[in-house]
């Protein structure tokens, strides 16, 4: 990969073989989404027929996924961010950005079933992010990192949250080509992409802030400059309409803290708390020691771009793993992972074909990760915590 220090490739037609070059990412990428999104059909519905088999009782397939923050993102679609009227409200609603419980609403008028229209958007906005993924790794170099990208992404344990209705898919088909155009220099664009992301997550305060280092870095026209600013409007509209309902600016800070207990501390804390939970014996002990490991691999990440240099993507990676890691205990770490698509574009990087070591990294790369994807869909349509 190289640094981000160099001169980007000014914005404007594509040569005819950036061009070629670009439809086969696009043409691989999607190939490569599609069947992954079969695979995870395949395993689900197998092993729903094996537990029936066993005389166990199965839901229907798509109330298997319908669990945890799908159905929270359903009941805003639905109802509105006072919940259920029928239940007591959920203090954790405000955390979750509108722009997924917008998309919910718009594609439920086609469906008529609200889990189906998630499951619907993750596969349309997914698509549209792994193409993004691809044509940026390709971009960045070497020619082929495109495809290994894709696929270091869709083997990450986690990716499960990129077939089920969950906002990390229509996060990343607005950030990943916004990303993709502040690289090639168009800012306008980027800037727009940014401000459709910040819709949808938090995350995108963290995006909106790396590409004002981006353009630093770029030295860009100050004249451009106005358009750093676009990002920033959905964060402040949402932010203006939660005080107007609860008269709380950070109304969804303190609905993380009300829902699932994200309070800031030290980081040691925070370690420490996570430890004594994954050594434990409860249910969510293996759930512990995976945000663990998430942890380990989100600080290596960040020193690994301070090593390169790549200041944006330190930024924009750096800043979620220090808000999770100094979080009261660690929660949805390597979920969050899915999200930095700089560790993708490394491994992408890192398995360009070369010297024996890098295949072998490779290799265990995806006899571990594969696994673990497979034991993630397993426990999330059977209702357990995977992130």
């Amino acid at each position: 990969m190289t640094a981000s220090t160099e001169p980007v490739r000014a914005a404007g037609p594509e040569s005819g073989a950036e061009a070629g070059r670009a439809r086969a990412a696009t043409a691989e990428a999607l190939l490569l989404w599609f069947a992954s999104r079969l695979g995870i059909v395949v395993v689900a519905v197998v092993v729903g027929a094996r537990a029936m088999a066993q005389g166990e009782t199965v839901a229907p397939f798509l109330e298997r996924w319908k669990h945890w923050d799908a159905g929270l993102l359903i009941t805003i679609a639905e109802h509105g961010y006072g919940g259920d009227p029928a239940g007591d409200p959920d203090p954790g609603l405000p955390a979750f950005f509108p722009g997924m419980p917008l998309a919910l609403r718009a594609v439920n008028l086609i469906t008529g079933d609200w889990t189906l229209a998630g499951l619907l958007i993750s596969l349309v906005a997914g698509a549209v992010a792994v193409v993004a993924l691809a044509r940026l790794a390709e971009f960045e170099g070497p020619p082929g990192a495109g495809r290994r990208a894709v696929l270091a992404l869709l083997l990450w344990p986690m990716s499960i949250f990129l077939f089920a209705g969950y906002s990390e898919s229509l996060f990343l088909a607005f950030a990943v080509p916004a990303w993709l155009a502040a690289r090639r220099g168009n800012w306008p664009q980027a800037a727009l992409l940014a401000a459709g992301a910040s819709c949808v997550r938090i995350t995108g305060l963290f995006l909106a802030l790396a590409l004002i280092v981006e353009f630093a870095v770029q030295r860009r026209p100050v004249r451009q400059a106005p358009w750093l600013l676009v990002p920033f409007l959905p964060l402040l509209a949402y932010s203006a309409y939660q005080y107007g309902r609860t008269g709380d600016w950070l109304a969804w800070k303190h609905a993380q803290e009300a829902g699932w207990g994200r309070t800031m501390v030290w980081p040691w804390e925070s370690f420490l708390q996570t430890w004594e939970s994954a050594m434990g014996e409860g249910q969510f002990a293996w759930a512990f020691r995976m945000e663990l490991a998430g942890a380990v691999v989100g600080v290596t990440l960040v020193l690994v771009l301070l090593y390169l240099r790549r200041w944006s993507e330190l930024v924009y990676v750096g800043l979620q793993v220090g808000a999770l890691i100094c979080s009261a205990y660690y929660l949805s770490i390597p979920r969050s992972a899915v999200l930095w698509w700089p560790l993708f574009l490394l491994i992408a990087r890192l398995a360009t074909p070369g010297p024996r070591w890098r295949t072998g990294i490779v290799v265990v790369y995806a006899l571990v990760m594969g696994p673990l994807m497979a034991l993630n869909i397993v426990a999330f349509t059977n209702g357990a915590w995977v992130g």
